[in-house]
């Protein structure tokens, strides 16, 4: 256009001139999980340093993750597992943050939760009383697609969790589906929205998102990965009922 000229301005960060200063400066510090203590089951360098200098000093470390898989107590352990010594209480797993959220919002002990997720997420509704179904016992049921098949709900589910799943299916999806669509006032709830998480070392894998945006998993920070939209291959009579309704 005639007269508009484009800039971009990237933002860089400041590099840390005095490390003692800001150390001193801040009480808490969160650590990410995934990609920052440990990548899959290996630690990262210099982290067991770092932690014990940070304590040395008296400082608060809280641990944070959107991995819902574990509960806190099943990360406590990983993290024993990796050498470090992390209480419970330092913990704030995603799984952990679904059952505060319900609690938090007095949900109903008589209703249900259906998850579309682990067994972390199991285990964290069960601390809170919360009652459930679907998880990994879900992962090997299959949908029979034949005329007339009407697939059965429960009605007393109150809200749906979905976290990530390594045992995800179509069965899973409809039923969670249908307990949102036609349960009234069911919640929805999801642990996280990541592109991509870091399941080994090796390599970023398919996060929480749709599969259309899982598709976009590029190399670096699952933060810069941008939505990746698919190529839809319909037939050509069917774009032209779309664009032109009778």
């Amino acid at each position: 256009m005639e007269g508009f000229t484009k800039t971009t301005t990237k933002a860089s960060a400041q590099p840390l001139e005095n490390a003692d200063e800001l150390i001193a400066s801040v009480e808490t510090f969160i650590f990410d999980c995934d990609g920052v203590i440990w990548k899959g089951d290996k630690l990262i360098d210099g982290v067991p340093e770092t932690l014990d200098m940070l304590r040395s000093k008296g400082k608060r470390l809280v641990f944070v993750t959107n991995n819902s898989t574990k509960s806190r107590k099943q990360y406590g352990k990983k993290f024993e597992t990796l050498g470090l010594s992390v209480s419970e209480e330092e913990i704030f797993a995603s799984s952990f943050a679904a059952a505060a959220y319900l609690k938090s919002i007095n949900f109903p002990k008589d209703k249900k939760v259906y998850v579309i997720g682990e067994d972390g997420i199991l285990k964290e509704l069960e601390l809170a009383g919360f009652q459930y179904l679907g998880g990994p016992e879900d992962g090997g049921k299959k949908i029979e697609l034949k005329p007339g098949f009407l697939m059965e709900h429960d009605k007393d589910v109150g809200a749906v969790v979905v976290g990530f799943d390594r045992n995800f299916n179509y069965y899973k999806v409809q039923y969670g589906t249908l307990c949102i669509r036609e349960n009234p006032g069911c919640l929805f709830i999801a642990t996280n929205r990541d592109a991509v998480t870091h399941l080994t070392d090796a390599q970023e894998w398919a996060g929480t998102r749709d599969s259309a945006d899982r598709s976009s998993a590029q190399p670096g920070s699952s933060r810069s990965v941008q939505p990746r939209q698919p190529i839809i291959t319909r037939s050509q009579s069917a774009a032209d009922r779309d664009t032109n309704p009778q």
